[in-house]
């Protein structure tokens, strides 16, 4: 038995430890990141502040009246609670903690009151609050160079002649011994192109359009490697200076592929391991043939694609194609399908070449120089509304570029934005469509193809703020009314800091009388209380950081409630040990018993408590919610605080031996002061 009281006494004061640990943690995360950085031995912090509320720090106060007149009388009260929404979304968008936003009705007058602590340019609020954006979608005009007036016409080539003879004398340094990559450092107008020294790749004439004439030209005039074509080119860019790199034969191929990818491959939904997509491809192999090719690859390939084209990839060069794919498909014979599965970054592929032929491909560099069309004439005009809209948006979130790492704004649209969507694209492929906010172009890019499933992208050169910052705002949505700022004014934070003030040493003299009386009355278990009411109060501090709650006045006074209810649960147990100790039984099993039966009064009372605390938290405005919050957080620690600390340390002691010849320390009998 002796044993086993020991090894029961030795866990308790392990609890003690932890108890002691657990307080200096929740201390240093607690207490003013200057006090501690005060500490030489300590490493310097880096920990937040509390977040106090507009009655403690101060902050803007707004009055904003609604405009129901274009709503009917029936509707009001929704579109108040609406415009109530949208500005609670774009507060909590801006970083503000615990906004209090509230609505009036009377008399046919509909308001908005919004307090923001600790937002004391009031300017920036109004702007925040008061924006409402509008997203369009543009489509290009249907003016042309036709539509110029004969004034237009003639500005416009006398503009056209001097930039043209600009390209030309750019055109003589290039044929020149000037470096080609120095003079498209200095004089080109496409900054990609300055990271590749001009250089634009490959190019067939199956796969663009906009260098026709300039292949058209090296092929008649028989243009050697290395040299800068003698002719400026009139393309969709601007004026254009070519040099050839070099000319090869290629084979344009037609090829079809099935994929299995598994998850270590780029792109792969699926969680199949690389064994299993193995195994799959060799099951596949055994029934692959030529006549079942698309077949198979619509039911089994990974390609999301290939359900539809039966794992067609069109007509494609090797050098369009990732390795191994391309080397593989340009040894392939034609009709072949390969004997074993290629792995690339996307998966295994099997590859069946349907046909080829040979054509020639295109090394080129390129200087972009300055053509002024005519849309410079009618930019007034230049686009038209469609009906994609804002108002089919349902989210906006930041993404990163996967070829620039640039921030971009992702669309998602509904049912109606997306088809919307699909039919715009599918209509302008090759073509500009803007997109507008607030009446200003921010993107206008080039659709590639059909855009189908409802999603879109807003480039634009953002910074990772400024996207974060339009993301936020077409999240926040459109107010459902306009709104009139009444009044707006600053609050100061000097009355809120005397209150706190004041709050703080009254709850620092409350305590010091029930640390008093509770060592008074109760002894040595009421100094035990004491010690665990400090790391309660710890712990509290240390849980408002952590969950960024708003301290504010009505905050405080739950705090300190929570704080007599944890002293109550003292209370509760040290009696039940007193009656335990007095019915004659041994001091630990006193201990034990005294917060067994403590316990379910302790539970039903603080239960209860919560339910109240809860419901007001759901159903109140902010000052309130945040009394029930840091009531509910303050009674959940204080059971802990009673029922783990303060257990913890009484069954410590308990468990010294010879401590129990000195009950009377407990509250118990005096007779036993000389046992």
């Amino acid at each position: 038995m002796a044993k086993t009281s020991t090894s029961s006494g030795a866990k308790h004061w392990l609890g003690v430890i932890i108890a002691i640990i657990l307080f200096i943690f929740s201390a240093v995360i607690a207490f003013p990141q200057q006090t501690w950085n005060k500490v030489g031995f300590l490493p310097e912090l880096n920990i937040a502040e509390f977040h106090l509320g507009l009655d403690l720090q101060g902050g803007a106060h707004l009055v904003y009246e609604a405009d129901m007149s274009e709503i009917s009388e029936s509707g009001r009260q929704d579109a108040l609670s609406g415009v109530r929404d949208v500005i609670e979304r774009r507060v909590n968008a801006f970083g503000v903690s615990e906004p209090l936003i509230q609505t009036t009705s009377s008399n046919g007058v509909y308001r908005v009151i919004v307090e923001l602590a600790g937002v004391l340019d009031v300017s920036e609020a109004i702007s925040l609050i008061g924006e409402t954006p509008i997203l369009e979608f543009k489509k290009p005009s249907e003016l042309t160079e036709e539509d110029l007036t004969d004034e237009q016409r003639v500005e416009l080539d006398v503009i056209n002649a001097e930039e043209f003879a600009v390209a030309e004398e750019i055109l003589i340094l290039a044929q020149g011994d000037n470096e080609f990559s120095d003079l498209v450092n200095e004089y080109t107008l496409a900054d990609f192109d300055k990271e590749r020294n001009g250089n634009i790749g490959f190019v067939t004439r199956e796969n663009t359009f906009v260098y026709n004439d300039v292949l058209d030209f090296i092929d008649s005039n028989g243009v050697e490697s290395g040299a800068v074509l003698n002719s400026v080119f009139e393309t969709d860019n601007g004026y254009e200076i070519v040099e050839l790199v070099e000319k090869n034969n290629t084979q344009l191929m037609d090829l079809s592929h099935i994929l299995s990818c598994f998850d270590e491959k780029e792109n792969c939904e699926t969680d199949v391991a690389r064994e299993q997509a193995l195994e799959s491809t060799e099951l596949l192999k055994a029934d692959l043939t030529v006549e079942n090719f698309g077949d198979l690859a619509a039911l089994y390939s990974d390609d999301p694609t290939n359900f539809e084209t039966g794992g067609d990839l069109g007509q494609l060069t090797a050098r369009q194609l990732v390795d191994p794919f391309g080397e593989v498909a340009l040894a392939l014979q034609v009709g072949a399908i390969t004997s074993e599965p290629i792995e690339t970054e996307f998966g295994y592929h099997f590859i069946y070449k349907k046909a080829t032929e040979s054509i020639s491909e295109y090394d080129l560099n390129r200087i972009v120089l300055a053509r002024t069309t005519a849309d410079a004439f009618i930019v007034e005009n230049r686009w038209e509304n469609t009906d994609l809209s804002g108002k089919q948006l349902e989210s906006a979130q930041v993404v990163f570029d996967q070829y620039s790492n640039a921030p971009i704004v992702q669309l998602a649209f509904d049912a109606d934005g997306g088809k919307l969507v699909a039919d715009l694209t599918e209509a302008y492929v090759g073509e500009q469509i803007a997109i507008f906010l607030d009446g200003e172009i921010i993107s206008a890019p080039v659709v590639q193809q059909r855009i189908s499933g409802g999603e879109a992208v807003i480039t634009g050169n953002f910074s990772l703020d400024e996207a974060r910052l339009l993301a936020q705002r077409l999240n926040a949505g459109a107010l459902p009314v306009p709104i009139e700022l009444l009044s707006q004014q600053t609050i100061g934070p000097t009355l809120g800091a005397i209150s706190l003030e004041k709050s703080l040493n009254a709850a620092l003299i409350g305590l010091l009388l029930v640390a008093v009386f509770m060592i008074l009355y109760y002894r040595l278990p009421g100094l035990l209380a004491v010690i665990a009411l400090v790391i309660y109060v710890s712990l509290n501090l240390m849980v408002y950081k952590a969950l960024d709650v708003t301290i504010t006045l009505s905050g405080i006074a739950g705090f300190i409630l929570s704080v007599g209810m944890a002293v109550d649960a003292n209370v509760l147990i040290f009696e039940r040990l007193k009656e335990e100790l007095k019915s004659g039984r041994d001091l630990i099993s006193s201990v034990e018993i005294g917060f067994k039966r403590a316990w379910s009064s302790i539970r039903d009372g603080n239960l209860t408590t919560l339910i109240a605390a809860a419901v007001l938290f759901w159903v109140s405005t902010s000052f309130v919610k945040g009394f029930a919050l840091t009531l509910s957080l303050g009674i959940l620690i204080s059971m802990f605080s009673a029922v783990v600390i303060t257990r913890g340390f009484l069954m410590a002691i308990a468990h010294i031996k010879g401590s129990g010849k000195f009950k009377w320390l407990f509250g118990g009998p005096t007779s036993n002061r000389n046992e």
